[in-house]
C-alpha cells in the first residue's frame, strides 16, 4: 500500500482511514511534513498539574490542541470495558489521532481518566478533502452593502464589528489535498477552526472500531455504542474558556466569553445576535437555528403591535356595544328567562347575568377580529418568504451552497452502516456503496409498525379529550348547583367574575394541559425508538423522519382541546324538550357554549395551554440545567484554579443530546401553530409569544453558553423539515381562522341581523338579543330535562314563567313549524359559508401573489455565488496550468533538453497571491 492515506468506502472494514505506519511521521505527498519530534510527550509524573492554567486547551507540551475528550470511570468489574478501551484508542491512533491520558489520580473526583484527543495536520486536510469543507482562497472583491438610510437609529441594537465579523469576508472552495498551496494557509495549527476540527474527530470517533482484527463481530463500532454500554461516561469537545471570564492563555481565542458577554446575558435582550460567532463556535446547525429564532421574533413585532391594536379597539369601542348593553340592563337582560343549561341540577337563570362575560367576549369579538384574521394569513406569508430570503443569504455566507448532497452522500449514520450487508452502484456517483437490504414483508411490516404505534398514540389522546369533555359536562352540573346562589360573590375582586361555565373551563384547560405535559413525555421515548427501529439512511433522513412523528403527534396533543372548543362545543346541543347527549346513550347533556358565545372560553383554553406551555418550557430549559450543574459542581467550588482543568469544568456540565435542537425547533414550531391556528380568537397572541420570544434566545444562549458542554459542530443548510411543516401550518391557519370567525365568534349573526333583520333604516344592532333566542314552552320539558325542586332560584314562579329562552334560531311554540329552523338561520349559515369562501380566496390570492413578487434567492446573492464559481474555475485553471509548466520546465530541465516555447497564457494578479 502507498504512503498516502485514503478513503476505503468500506464501512465494515476496521478503519476508515487506511494508512500506512509510517504515513504519519513522513513527509506527506504534499511536502507538509509530520514530525511527531516537534511535540515532544513528557512523562506526566514530571508535570505538575498545580502549574497549568486552569483554562489549558492543550496537552502538556502547551502545543498540541485539544480537539476532543473521552471520559471514563475504572470499574473493579470492568474488563470488557478495558478492553474495548484499549482496542478503540488502539484504532484511533491507526487512524492518526494522537492521545493522551489524565490518570484518575489527576482529577478532581479522584476516579474519572480522561482521554485528551489531538487531530495532527495530516488527518485534518485528509478528512477536509473526505468532506468537502469549504475553505478560503481568495478575500471577497465585492463591494460591500450601501449604507441603509437613518442607520445611525439603529446603533444602540448594534454590537462591535469584531464580534458581529470575526473573521474576514473570503470566497471559499471546497478543500482539496492535492493542491494545498491553491487556498490561503497562513498557519496550518489554526487554519481549521476548533468547531471543524471537533466535527472531523466525531466523524472519525463515531467510525472507529472497538474490536481486534482478528474478530468476527465487526459491528462494534463507533463512539456512540461505547456511550450507551457505560465504557466510556463522555465525549466532548471544549469549551475555549470560562464563560465569565477571557482565558489568560494568549493562544486560546475565547469566543466563549464574548459570547457570553454580548449575547447570553438578558441585559443584552435588546442587541442583535452576533451570528457569525455563534456558527464559527458552535457550528452552521445551531447557527441556523438562532438565525432562523431571531429571524421570527422580529417578524413577531409587527403582528404583536397590530395584535394589540386590534385588542384596543375592542377595548375602547365598549360604547358602542349595544347588544352588551341589552344584557346588562335590567329591561331587556332582566326580563329574559333563559333555560337550564343542563339536566336536573341547573336551573333557570337570567340573561343579565351573564353581563361580564359579555363585555369580555367584546374585547377579542368585534370587526377588528376579521381584519386580524386577514392581518395574519398575509404576516404568515411575508415571514415565510423573507425568511427563505435571509436563509440564502444565511447559505451564502456561511459556504452551504450545494451542500446537501455532500450530507446525504457522506454523513451516513454509523448505526445504518452497520446494518449494511451488500454493495450496489449508485446511479448518482457511478460508485459502489453499502446498502441496507430489506424484505419487502420486512419493510411494510414495519412501517405498518411504527405507524400503528403513532395512530394508537393519537387515538389515545383522543381519549383523553373525550374524558376531559366528560369531566366538563359532570362538573358544571356541580358548579351550576353550588352556585346557585351565587356564593363566590363574597370573594374580593374576582368574586363577581366566576361563573359556573368559567370556573369549568378553567379547570378543564388545566386538567389538559397536565395531561399533555405527560403525554409529551411518554411519546417521546416511544417516537425515538420507533424512529430507530426505521433505520433511517443519513441524519437529516433520521430527523425528518422524527420531526415528522412527533410534531404529528403534538399537533394532536396540543390542539385538540382548542379544536373542540372552537368548531364542536355549542354545535351539536340539539334543543330544550329535544336534546343530544354525548355517544347518544349517556346521561350527559352535549355542552352549551357560554351566554357571552364560545369565542370567549376558546380565548381562555389557549391562553392557559400556550402560556402554560412557555412557562414550564423555560423554567425546564433553564432552571433544570442550572440546578444539575450546582449539584453536580459543588464539590468542585472550594478547588483553587489549577487543581480544576478545563476538562473537568466541562464535564460537569449538561450534555447536549444529538436531539437538543430538534426539542428547541418543535416547542417554536408549536408556538407558531397557536399565534396562526387561533390568532382570531386571541389577538394578543403574538403578543405573549413574542415577550416569551425575547426571553427564550437569551435563555437559549445563556443555557448554550453556560449550562452545556461545546456541542459537536454540525452543518445544516436550512431547517430542513420545519420549513415544509411552517408552510402546512400558514396553509391550514387560513382556513381554522375563516372557521373560528364564521361558525365561534357572533360577528356574522350580528352583520346579517343589522344589514337585513334590523328595524328601520338606521342600520342599527338595537333589538340584536332578543331577535338571537329562540323561545320554548316550560311544558315540554320531560322529567329528565325539568330541573329538581330546589335548583331554580327564588325569584321563579313557574305559575307565572312558562316560557324560557335559548341561543337559537327557531319557530316559537304554536307556530306551524314550531322549534323549527327559522329562514334567519339559513341565511346566517349561508353569510357563514359565503364570509369562508372569500376570505380563503381573498387571502390565497393575495399569500400567492406576494410569494410571486418576493423572490426565494436575492439579486446579490445569486451575482456572489456567480462570481465565487467563476474565480474557482478560472483560478483552478490558471493554478493547473501553472503547475503544468513547473513539471514541464524540471522535466526538461533534468533532460538537458533545449527550452520548450508555451502558449502565453495570462496569469492573474490574485494566482500569484495564492501561490
Amino acid at each position: 500500500m502507498s504512503g498516502r492515506s485514503r478513503l476505503t468506502g468500506k464501512t465494515r472494514d476496521e478503519t476508515l482511514i487506511e494508512m500506512s505506519r509510517n504515513s504519519l511521521c513522513d513527509e506527506d505527498n504534499n511536502g507538509f511534513p509530520h514530525d511527531t519530534e516537534d511535540y515532544p510527550q513528557p512523562d506526566p509524573s514530571e508535570v505538575d498539574k498545580h502549574q497549568q492554567s486552569k483554562d489549558s486547551v492543550f496537552f502538556r507540551d502547551g502545543k498540541r490542541r485539544i480537539d476532543f475528550i473521552l471520559s471514563y470511570v475504572d470499574d473493579r468489574d470492568g474488563e470488557r470495558k478495558q478492553e474495548r478501551r484499549k482496542e478503540y484508542e488502539a484504532n484511533l491512533q491507526k487512524a492518526g489521532l494522537e492521545l493522551e491520558t489524565e490518570d484518575q489520580s489527576e482529577s478532581d473526583d479522584g476516579k474519572t481518566y480522561y482521554v485528551k484527543i489531538h487531530t495532527p495536520w495530516d488527518v485534518l486536510a485528509t478528512y477536509a478533502d473526505v468532506l468537502k469543507i469549504k475553505v478560503p482562497f481568495k478575500a471577497n472583491d465585492i463591494p460591500a452593502h450601501k449604507d441603509i438610510p437613518m442607520n445611525w437609529l439603529f446603533t444602540p441594537f448594534r454590537l462591535p464589528n469584531h464580534i458581529m465579523n470575526p473573521e474576514p469576508d473570503y470566497f471559499t472552495s471546497p478543500f482539496n489535498k492535492e493542491k494545498i498551496d491553491f487556498f490561503l494557509i497562513d498557519d496550518k495549527e489554526t487554519f481549521f477552526p476548533p468547531s471543524v476540527r471537533n466535527r472531523i474527530v466525531y466523524y472519525i470517533l463515531a467510525r472507529c472500531a472497538y474490536h481486534k482484527e482478528d474478530s468476527d463481530d465487526k459491528n462494534k463500532k463507533g463512539i456512540k455504542r461505547l456511550l450507551n454500554n457505560g465504557t466510556y461516561g463522555a465525549a466532548f469537545p471544549l469549551h475555549d474558556s470560562r464563560y465569565w471570564k477571557a482565558s489568560r492563555d494568549p493562544n486560546s481565542e475565547s469566543e466563549r466569553f464574548s459570547l457570553y458577554k454580548h449575547w447570553a446575558r438578558f441585559f443584552s435582550f435588546f442587541k442583535e445576535q452576533p451570528l457569525n460567532l455563534i456558527r464559527k463556535y458552535y457550528g452552521e446547525k445551531i447557527g441556523i437555528y438562532f438565525a432562523w429564532l431571531g429571524f421570527y421574533t422580529e417578524m413577531l413585532f409587527f403582528a404583536a403591535v397590530v395584535g394589540l391594536i386590534c385588542f384596543l379597539y375592542g377595548l375602547f369601542t365598549f360604547d358602542d356595544n349595544i347588544w352588551s348593553k341589552e344584557i346588562c340592563s335590567e329591561e331587556i337582560g332582566g326580563n329574559i328567562i333563559m333555560c337550564p343549561l343542563c339536566d336536573k341540577t341547573c336551573g333557570y337563570w337570567k340573561l343579565n347575568s351573564t353581563c361580564n362575560s359579555s363585555w369580555q367576549s367584546h374585547m377579542f369579538d368585534n370587526v377588528g377580529t376579521v381584519f386580524f384574521a386577514i392581518f395574519m394569513g398575509i404576516w404568515v406569508t411575508l415571514f415565510l418568504e423573507f425568511w427563505k430570503r435571509r436563509q440564502a443569504r444565511l447559505e451564502y455566507e456561511w459556504d452551504l451552497v450545494d451542500f446537501e448532497e455532500e450530507q446525504q452522500q457522506l454523513q451516513l449514520r454509523p448505526e445504518y452502516e452497520i446494518k449494511c450487508t451488500s454493495r450496489r452502484l449508485n446511479p448518482v456517483t457511478q460508485e459502489e456503496e453499502w446498502v441496507l437490504d430489506r424484505t419487502a414483508a420486512d419493510l411494510v411490516g414495519k412501517v405498518l409498525l411504527c405507524w400503528a404505534t403513532v395512530v394508537l398514540w393519537i387515538s389515545l389522546i383522543i381519549a383523553c379529550i373525550i374524558g376531559v369533555i366528560a369531566y366538563r359536562l359532570a362538573v358544571y352540573a356541580a358548579f351550576a348547583s353550588i352556585m346557585k346562589d351565587s356564593p363566590t360573590n363574597n370573594i374580593q375582586m374576582v368574586g363577581s367574575l366566576i361563573t359556573p361555565q368559567l370556573a369549568t373551563s378553567v379547570t378543564a384547560s388545566c386538567i389538559n394541559f397536565v395531561i399533555i405535559m405527560i403525554l409529551n413525555v411518554m411519546y417521546e421515548r416511544v417516537a425515538i425508538w420507533i424512529t430507530d427501529m426505521e433505520i433511517p439512511k443519513t441524519h437529516l433522513e433520521y430527523e425528518n423522519k422524527l420531526t415528522v412523528k412527533m410534531f404529528l403527534f403534538q399537533f394532536v396533543n396540543y390542539y385538540s382541546s382548542c379544536f373542540y372548543v372552537a368548531f364542536f362545543k355549542g354545535k351539536f346541543v340539539g334543543r330544550p324538550g329535544d336534546y343530544i347527549y354525548m355517544f347518544g346513550w349517556s346521561k350527559l347533556r352535549n355542552e352549551e357554549c357560554d351566554p357571552g358565545g364560545c369565542l370567549i372560553e376558546l380565548t381562555t383554553q389557549l391562553v392557559i395551554v400556550m402560556a402554560g406551555k412557555q412557562v414550564w418550557g423555560n423554567i425546564q430549559e433553564a432552571l433544570v440545567p442550572w440546578l444539575l450543574n450546582w449539584w453536580g459542581s459543588r464539590k468542585a467550588r472550594s478547588h483553587p484554579e489549577s487543581l480544576y482543568s478545563r476538562w473537568e469544568q466541562d464535564h460537569d456540565l449538561q450534555n447536549f443530546s444529538h436531539l437538543g435542537l430538534f426539542y428547541e425547533y418543535l416547542e417554536m414550531v408549536i408556538q407558531f401553530g397557536f399565534i396562526t391556528l387561533f390568532v382570531a380568537s386571541f389577538p394578543l397572541a403574538p403578543l405573549l409569544a413574542l415577550l416569551n420570544n425575547i426571553i427564550e434566545v437569551r435563555v437559549d444562549a445563556w443555557k448554550f453558553t453556560t449550562q452545556f458542554r461545546r456541542p459537536v459542530a454540525a452543518k445544516a443548510h436550512s431547517i430542513g423539515a420545519w420549513q415544509e411543516i411552517l408552510n402546512g401550518v400558514a396553509v391550514f391557519s387560513v382556513v381554522t381562522n375563516a372557521f373560528i370567525v364564521a361558525f365561534t365568534s357572533d360577528m356574522i349573526p350580528r352583520l346579517v341581523y343589522m344589514y337585513a333583520y334590523s328595524p328601520g333604516n338606521d342600520l342599527s344592532m338595537k333589538g340584536y338579543i332578543n331577535n338571537s333566542l329562540s323561545v320554548f314552552n316550560i311544558s315540554g320539558f320531560s322529567d329528565d330535562n325539568r330541573p329538581d325542586d330546589g335548583e331554580s332560584p327564588e325569584w321563579f314562579n313557574s305559575s307565572v314563567i312558562t316560557t324560557c329562552r335559548y341561543r337559537d334560531y327557531r319557530y316559537p311554540p304554536g307556530h306551524e313549524k314550531q322549534y323549527t329552523h327559522t329562514m334567519q338561520f339559513w341565511h346566517i349559515l349561508a353569510a357563514k359559508l359565503a364570509f369562508i369562501i372569500i376570505m380563503e380566496h381573498v387571502v390565497f390570492m393575495v399569500k400567492f401573489f406576494v410569494a410571486w413578487m418576493i423572490p426565494d434567492v436575492p439579486a446579490e446573492v445569486k451575482a456572489r455565488v456567480k462570481r465565487e464559481r467563476y474565480l474557482i474555475q478560472e483560478y483552478l485553471h490558471n493554478y493547473e496550468v501553472e503547475n503544468l509548466k513547473i513539471q514541464l520546465s524540471h522535466r526538461n530541465d533534468d533532460c538537458s533538453s533545449n527550452p520548450v516555447d508555451y502558449p502565453d497564457i495570462s496569469r492573474r494578479e490574485v494566482l500569484s497571491e495564492c501561490l
